[in-house]
């Protein structure tokens, strides 16, 4: 019998609670599964603000919230909620922000603008996860991130929270899907970055271009797996793909009905 294990996902959104896209519909259906092997689970994901918090019945989780999160020149305070999805028996923690996710729009404006501080909304998002999690005390055997928007979490951990024990011994794995976006992101991005005193320069040498590439890089660079989609991509994403070493660590999940057991064997496969 396989050993029981914790699973932390990231994502960029999760079904029901956004309008139905692939990513929000794996990231609703890999961690139901997941639980019903015996595998203990927690989901963090941003809160939008496209989210119903009323009809969904989200609310503040106070034992979690009150940390203040440094972008920039600015403290930015990490509130965390919590909502549950009884069908699934699952329960989903929230990162908000009245700056960075009160808007009523997602990742471009309503003029279908790319919002200028997509960089620093992807900084404490990822961050904020990390904190939440020590803030639980959960130490998560793999972290399992789901889509551009939680790319930074594997640095992260290696990084500014290499010295929390609760992921001494965690894995990360990093699943691109096909919602390539053409912008490029602000161009002091890795400056931010670098205000953390435990990022070195090197660290954050993939992320240039400032773009989905370099996002894809440096997830990739500190991922011990990377789960791409059977599609063909863009030459530039392909590219990047091709470079990653080792080779091994690619990995191509199909989504059929066997895309549950796969993810599970290559859970236990990085385990081992």
């Amino acid at each position: 019998m396989a050993k029981s294990f914790r699973v932390l996902y990231v994502a960029s959104e999760i079904k029901p609670f956004l309008n139905d896209t692939y990513v929000s519909e794996i990231v609703r259906m890999l961690p139901q599964e997941m639980q019903k092997k015996d595998i203990e689970i927690r989901i963090l994901v941003p809160r939008f603000g496209l989210i119903n918090e009323r009809k969904n019945r989200l609310h503040e989780v106070v034992r979690l919230s009150g940390l203040n999160i440094t972008i920039g020149d600015d403290d930015k305070p990490l509130i965390i909620k919590v909502a549950s999805i009884p069908a699934a028996k699952l329960q989903v923690y929230f990162i908000d922000n009245e700056d960075y996710f009160k808007r009523k729009t997602v990742f471009k404006n309503k003029s279908g603008k790319f919002h200028k501080d997509n960089d620093e909304r992807i900084l404490f998002f990822c961050r904020g996860v990390l904190e939440t999690v020590i803030k639980l005390g959960w130490s998560p055997d793999i972290i399992h991130c789901n889509d551009w928007m939680s790319s930074l979490v594997p640095m992260l951990i290696k990084t500014a929270f290499s010295e929390s024990h609760l992921f001494e011994n965690t894995k990360c794995i990093y699943s691109l899907y096909t919602n390539e976006f053409k912008e490029k992101l602000d161009k002091n991005m890795i400056k931010k970055i670098l205000e953390d005193e435990e990022i070195d320069e090197k660290m954050t040498k993939s992320l240039d271009p400032l773009d989905y590439s370099g996002l894809l890089k440096i997830a990739s660079e500190f991922s011990d797996a990377v789960i791409r989609p059977k599609d063909e991509l863009s030459k530039k994403v392909e590219k990047v793909l091709s470079e990653i070493s080792p080779k091994k660590k690619l990995h191509t999940i199909i989504n059929d009905e066997k895309s549950v057991e796969s993810h599970y064997k290559l859970y236990n496969e990085i385990l081992n």
